[in-house]
């Protein structure tokens, strides 16, 4: 168990629940049964070994992780996954239902194929993701990818309206929509260049523009100029 403070919490919480479920035990020093959960709770974490990570938020010292957690008695645990608090329950508890508590954090079998399937990569496997769940949002946006990189790009496009838009389905989306432009930086600026004085009235310019841009990604040093110049011409 790792203590957490305010100034870490969202990274080491929130942002690592994205990778492996995070178990947070609030406590404070003054509490009795703090003291006796605690170590239970570390040795059932323990014992799953590395399937789950578990960490310490004293209470008394982290007043915005407290009042996140509207906390009103300790000891208070809560998991969390996928950036999400999943589970939790106040009190002291006993070993039997601590493993309990941990055990439905943990991937299932079909979720352990599922990862695995993904991990591969291939088409086969990636299509055999959403023969399990169709709508797998890693699934889908893994297979989208690769079809608008092979060039077929009506396919691509159609799976990525199984998921919810977000900053990876658009970038997969624009690099679908841009699959004519050569990519080059020089042939790139220009066609920015050229739309620019278009994107005011003209909604096809506009969307080439956007889409431009996604593809560029925010890594590239010119897309920062091209939004200020973007946001320049529509307004």
């Amino acid at each position: 168990m790792i203590d957490v403070t305010d100034q870490d919490f969202e990274q080491q919480v929130i942002e690592k629940s994205h990778e492996i479920p995070v178990i947070v035990d609030l406590w404070a020093p003054w509490c009795g049964p703090c003291k006796t959960l605690g170590p239970l709770l570390e040795k059932v974490i323990d014992a799953q070994a590395g399937k789950v990570v578990g960490v310490k938020i004293n209470v008394d010292d982290n007043p915005g992780v407290s009042q996140a957690f509207q906390v009103q008695s300790i000891p208070m645990v809560v998991a969390f996954k996928d950036g999400q608090a999943v589970d939790g329950f106040m009190g002291a508890q006993g070993e039997p239902m601590l493993e309990d508590f941990v055990s439905r954090l943990l991937p299932t079998e079909e979720e352990n194929e599922i990862d695995s399937l993904i991990a591969a990569g291939d088409e086969i496997s990636l299509r055999a993701v959403l023969e399990v769940q169709s709508d797998h949002p890693e699934g889908v946006l893994a297979l989208a990818d690769l079809l608008v990189q092979d060039g077929r790009i009506e396919e691509g496009l159609a799976l990525l309206e199984r998921v919810p838009e977000s900053t990876e389905s658009r970038r997969i989306a624009a690099t679908a929509r841009t699959s004519d432009s050569s990519g080059e930086s020089d042939e790139v600026d220009a066609e920015l260049e050229d739309l620019l004085s278009k994107v005011k009235n003209d909604d096809e310019a506009r969307q080439r523009f956007i889409d431009l841009l996604e593809v560029m990604g925010p890594e590239d040093p010119r897309t920062g100029e091209w939004r200020r110049k973007l946001s320049t011409a529509l307004f």
